[in-house]
């Protein structure tokens, strides 16, 4: 007979991290009785990056002291494994797992979710994550967080009954461009048998993909098959793309284009461009610098700029939040916003890297629709990479790459044969 499992659904709302430290310190036994007087340990992001301070700073390794790797050298899966071999080592009563597929690829997470399948069986697990399909199939006892208020559901069927998804769309539609941009090809990107290596090793052996304007790409691939380093060469941030067989707007790689005007043509968004932006950025100036390219806003927006941005915030529904701070609003509500300012130009090509991680259902619904909706009303092309395949996501083609001895190679598969 198995531990009791408890999965907690978290929102945009949810005090997480005030909750996890009151679970920890046994100020939430009144609800969890069960764990009064117990010891427990926390597996999370946050901890693996505390433990990498210490490694980087002070030189003490902990996770890694049975190895010459750095923490910080290892991928999402090798770090989450590290972390939760220590923590099994220590013998807690209870584990509080806070959204612990994040940033894994689909094997990965299919070998965590296993492993804490398997561990339920002689330790309490409580899972806080925002992820409906998050929730480990063992769970017994089931809740949601709003702010800081539990609520407890009576039974697995009552939960999922008041959880089940709602498409999410958008009214209007896109704002259209001040300009227009010119073109050479319809071709954006050609990569023609191009290989990367890095200290000896190939990372990338004989890639073909070629990109059109218009089209809608899903880039999927294992943690360290090469994905960043193929949108590294695309945004021009890499040199290996020199010598190769790479073109990029029409004109080969190296043939006298410089980064910035490639990244004239370019809008890119991931989460941690976010942390460049912690001034006093209202949403309207945050919106308005993606057409100066900039840190927020220092020069004084025309009424034009301002005309476009109101339409922007229309269409995400932020009219009403147009003078307020950016660093005010949820996380979702940040990533509708950078999306927004990446495609304030309707950029020939658009670049999510991992848009939705960290977000929960109703944040991640809300920005796939955007994508959906900026696939079908303009002709930017989109590259959209994500370790999960998002519910309602409709690209047209994937392009996996599937880790080899000899490098990652790339297959085109198109979508509705995944």
């Amino acid at each position: 007979m198995g531990q009791t499992t408890i999965a907690i659904l978290t929102d945009q709302s949810s005090q997480a991290q005030n909750f996890v430290k009151n679970l920890l310190s046994g100020k939430e036994t009144t609800v969890f009785k069960s764990l009064d007087g117990k010891n427990g340990l926390l597996f999370s992001r946050s901890e693996i990056e505390r433990y990498m301070d210490q490694e980087e700073r002070h030189d003490i390794k902990i996770l890694t002291k049975n190895t010459t790797q750095s923490l910080k050298s290892m991928s999402s899966g090798e770090q989450k494994k590290a972390l939760l071999n220590y923590l099994i080592t220590q013998q807690p009563d209870f584990l509080v797992l806070v959204n612990p597929f994040d940033n894994l690829d689909t094997k990965t997470r299919q070998n965590l979710r296993d492993t804490l399948c398997a561990l339920s069986e002689s330790k309490t697990l409580v899972q806080l994550v925002g992820r409906l399909e998050d929730i480990l199939p063992v769970t017994t006892d089931f809740y949601s967080l709003n702010k800081n208020e539990l609520m407890a559901y009576p039974s697995s069927n009552a939960f999922w009954e008041s959880h089940k998804k709602e498409t999410t769309k958008f009214k209007g539609r896109i704002p259209q461009p001040m300009e227009t941009v010119n073109l050479q090809s319809e071709e954006l990107v050609n990569f023609n048998n191009v290989s990367v290596s890095f200290d000896g090793r190939q990372v990338l052996d004989n890639i073909n993909w070629n990109i059109k304007q218009g089209e809608f790409w899903q880039l999927i691939g294992p943690n360290g098959s090469g994905k960043t380093t193929l949108l590294s060469m695309i945004t021009g941030d890499s040199h290996k793309g020199y010598g190769q067989k790479l073109s990029l707007f029409g004109l080969k790689k190296g043939s006298g284009e410089s980064v910035w005007d490639l990244k004239q043509k370019i809008g890119y968004f991931t989460p941690a461009m976010i942390d460049k932006f912690r001034g006093y950025h209202t949403l309207e100036n945050m919106i308005i610098s993606g057409l100066h390219d900039s840190i927020g806003l220092y020069v004084q927006p025309t009424d034009t700029e301002k005309r476009l941005a109101h339409k922007w915030l229309e269409l995400l529904s932020l009219s009403s939040k147009k003078d307020s701070l950016f660093k005010e609003l949820s996380m979702g509500e940040k990533r509708l916003v950078m999306t927004a300012r990446a495609m304030i130009k309707h950029p020939p090509l658009l670049i999510l890297d991992e848009p939705t991680a960290g977000l929960d259902d109703k944040g991640a619904s809300l920005f796939v629709s955007l994508v959906n909706k900026i696939s079908r009303e303009t002709t930017s092309a989109i590259i959209f990479v994500s370790h999960r395949k998002e519910i309602g996501l409709h690209p047209e083609f994937n392009f996996v790459l599937e880790m080899k001895k000899t490098g990652s190679v790339g297959k085109i598969i198109p979508y509705a044969n995944t």
